[in-house]
């Protein structure tokens, strides 16, 4: 069964359902911030976690993540379970955002969800260009909106823009961002708080083109 973390109005009218990364569980600081950002900005957020990190909370030991593929059943049942009413956009951390673009289209053309946000993309695993995770990106028909940090390992700005993606994916480019969305002040001039900030203002301001 599957069990959720709630932040934001129980009575918002959009949904956003959050998957954590390979490594770091639903209530890790990075999407804690993430889930109060948008929280903040009127969303009703919801975060889950796969089975194997739900075992390491449990007791089960540490088990090395699975391939996405494996957990992809896991994320479909959290969506069943879920059962949001109103638009519902899927999503998540690093891992989690991959997932649930490989299930993007399919919900997309059931009328189950009405987009896809991806906070800190694994493009590629760090210092591994080459082994990109892309290629289920370049038909996608499920609108996105991909907030990257520009110096993420995963993806720099620089990499990512060599790339071809979907005319349907958007990315946000958060200056000096790491993997986390955190930028370095004295490098950037900015706080995590105020990338916190401009990714919940850009989520809200696209959500209200994509699922009004």
């Amino acid at each position: 069964m599957t069990s959720f973390l709630f932040d934001g109005p129980s009575d918002s009218s959009h949904t956003i359902l959050l998957a954590h990364g390979a490594g770091a569980p639903m209530d890790s600081a990075a999407m804690t911030a993430s889930a109060a950002a948008l929280a903040q900005a009127g969303f009703r957020v919801a975060r889950f976690e796969f089975a194997y990190m739900a075992g390491r909370r449990s007791g089960a030991g540490i088990k090395p993540p699975p391939k996405a593929e494996k957990v992809m059943p896991e994320y479909h049942a959290a969506v069943e379970a879920l059962g949001a009413k109103g638009p519902l956009i899927i999503g998540g951390k690093s891992m989690g955002g991959r997932v649930a673009s490989m299930i993007a289209d399919e919900l997309h053309d059931q009328g189950k969800i009405a987009g896809l946000l991806c906070l800190g993309y694994p493009f590629h695993p760090p210092g591994k260009p080459e082994q990109l995770r892309t290629a289920h990106l370049l038909a996608m028909q499920t609108p996105a909106l991909i907030v990257q940090g520009t110096r993420d390992p995963f993806g720099t700005r620089e990499e990512v823009s060599a790339y071809i993606l979907s005319k349907a994916i958007e990315i946000l480019w958060l200056e000096d961002g790491d993997h986390d969305l955190k930028p370095r002040k004295a490098v950037s001039g900015f706080t995590a708080a105020d990338h916190m900030k401009t990714m919940a203002n850009a989520v809200s301001a696209w959500a209200a083109r994509v699922a009004p």
